[in-house]
């Protein structure tokens, strides 16, 4: 285990329902359905999330995020185990190489919190582990010898659980390979944990090879003063930051929350990146959207808010066949006439004249 941030014996994170019984969260009568579910897909909640919690409140956009509901034990026909497909691109362990010129490193299957709509809630978990040195070095391996590589993207789990010693390692051998120009964190640290975001752990991804930080980061709330203290603290040390969010129904699915959370993320200079529609994971329909939902949210956003606030809205196609951009289109040709019609963001249209060679 890594030898520091998995401590959480000493600190109040929620484990069971007793423990939000006692927080004063839920009743005690929904501590049997909690439990129920923790033992299927796990349950971890940060202090400074149950901080966030309305008592009592089952809609509290929060709670629908980390707090266990038996809607989790409805599995859908078309839900899969493993949604986007990882399986069949893990070609050694803690590696996944979907994309050409791209892949994952998970060195650790262990969160801080875990959310009730993750894709990857059947691998994650207290006994999710760590890369063993040896295992770890074999996946270095993989990245030396596969030149096309230019991107590595921490991801598991949460790599930011790992000791800042652990980080420093992994990301200064990456650093060492010379093909590979970008690493990209994909964590939730800075939210969930942000007194993790020490300057220990800044120094740890100060590396010649450009590092950028991809925060998850769900509602508006979530972006306390502590989170934006910590995402200050990498963004002030020359560590981009960009975004990505899961639309998630009674969470985010309303133009006033979204538009709300990418405003607050750019004033925290975390640019939006990406929008995901909820993957088919095992018992996450209660969160899922239309993808039609999703199309009209994002014309919301278009024209009312920044151009330096909007996310790109995608689909990770089920199989794993990668990432597309799902968003709504808004140029068609018009055949008979041999032009383009181009709609505005109030939902007038326009004339575009064609490409005349």
């Amino acid at each position: 285990m890594p030898e520091k941030r998995l401590g959480f014996s000493k600190r109040r994170v929620a484990r069971r329902g007793q423990d939000l019984v006692e927080a004063g969260l839920v009743e005690p009568s929904q501590a049997e359905e909690i439990d129920e579910v923790s033992q299927v897909f796990a349950m971890a909640v940060t202090p400074e999330m149950l901080a966030l919690i309305v008592p009592g409140d089952r809609d509290d956009p929060i709670a629908r995020q980390f707090v266990p509901s038996s809607e989790e034990l409805i599995t859908l026909p078309e839900e899969r185990a493993d949604p986007i497909g990882d399986d069949v691109f893990t070609p050694v362990k803690g590696i996944t190489h979907r994309y050409p010129d791209r892949l994952l490193l998970k060195p650790v299957l262990v969160c801080p919190i875990y959310c009730r709509c993750c894709f990857r809630r059947e691998k994650v978990g207290p006994g999710g582990g760590v890369l063993t040195s040896d295992e770890l070095e074999v996946a270095l391996d993989y990245i030396r010898v596969h030149t096309e590589v230019w991107e590595v993207i921490l991801s598991g789990g949460d790599p930011l659980v790992l000791s800042e010693r652990r980080i420093a390692y992994i990301v200064s051998a990456l650093d060492t390979i010379e093909h590979v120009e970008v690493i990209r964190v994909h964590t939730r640290v800075p939210v969930v944990e942000p007194g993790w975001v020490t300057p220990g752990l800044v120094q740890a991804l100060k590396v010649s090879t450009p590092v950028y930080v991809v925060l998850h980061c769900d509602h508006p709330r979530e972006l306390t003063n502590a989170a934006r203290t910590a995402c200050a603290a990498l963004v002030d040390a020359g560590i981009p930051m960009l975004s990505q969010t899961v639309l998630l129904k009674g969470v985010n699915d309303d133009y006033e929350t979204l538009s709300q959370l990418q405003r607050a993320l750019v004033r925290a200079r975390v640019k939006p990146y990406y929008l995901h529609h909820g993957d088919l994971a095992r018992g996450t329909s209660h969160f899922r959207t239309s993808i039609e939902e999703g199309q009209n949210l994002m014309r919301a956003l278009r024209g009312r808010v920044s151009g330096i606030c909007q996310p790109t809205y995608v689909l990770d196609i089920p199989g794993g066949h990668g990432k597309v951009p799902i968003g709504p289109n808004y140029l068609r040709r018009d055949d008979m006439d041999d032009r383009y019609l181009v709609e505005d963001f109030r939902g007038g249209v326009h004339i575009y004249p064609p490409h005349n060679v």
